[in-house]
């Protein structure tokens, strides 16, 4: 399995691994009238807005699993209001008040924008997105995908890095409490996760 840095033509490879990995870990085509929109959220405004934080895994099949991430959720959530979500708004109205189906959730997701409300970001300011096809897991790739962005983000001094999984996702929480992260609080659909990076400077 090779690790290199997304590129441009990743791009549709990439979101049909976020759609075919988005409904809590399972494929998501069925869930969503617009399943894309998953990408549109959580996959696409990190590998234009921060190529040099996204990893993919290749195979012989082609590309297997990613990793995006930020190291400033704070910044990046406000160039993601400047030069991201506001086309996507365009095209993607809110929904009507009394429409409850997942998509009308997915896009109210997308209205409301990169999530900074929490009070865990000044020791946690890195987050990501990490997803692997099933081909490919079990083989080890999620755990050196998530190795080279936690070295990289050692590398350039963050002092911790963020997450949230679906308390639906039993699989993914396991993983991530493998690798040393510990819950910094618990959410309605499930709980952000964290792991210390470097010391806080005094």
């Amino acid at each position: 399995m090779k690790l290199r840095h997304a590129v441009s033509n990743d791009h549709a490879a990439l979101v049909e691994i976020c759609v075919r990995t988005g409904n809590h870990g399972d494929d998501a085509r069925s869930e969503y009238a617009d399943p894309q929109t998953l990408a549109e959220i959580f996959l696409l405004p990190y590998v234009v807005l921060e190529p040099q934080w996204c990893w993919v895994g290749e195979d012989d099949a082609g590309v297997a699993g990613y990793i995006v991430a930020t190291p400033d959720t704070r910044d990046f959530a406000q160039r993601a209001e400047a030069q991201w979500w506001p086309a996507l708004r365009r095209r993607r109205p809110l929904p009507d008040l009394d429409n409850e189906s997942l998509q009308a959730q997915l896009t109210r997701r997308l209205h409301a924008g990169v999530p900074t409300h929490m009070p865990f970001l000044d020791t946690h300011p890195a987050h990501l997105h990490i997803d692997v096809l099933p081909r490919a897991q079990g083989l080890g790739l999620g755990r050196r995908l998530m190795s080279t962005l936690l070295q990289a983000l050692r590398d350039a001094g963050v002092a911790g890095v963020h997450l949230g999984v679906s308390s639906l996702n039993t699989r993914a929480s396991t993983f991530y409490e493998r690798l040393g992260f510990e819950e910094l609080e618990s959410a309605h659909w499930g709980r952000w996760m964290g792991l210390k990076l470097t010391p806080l400077k005094a």
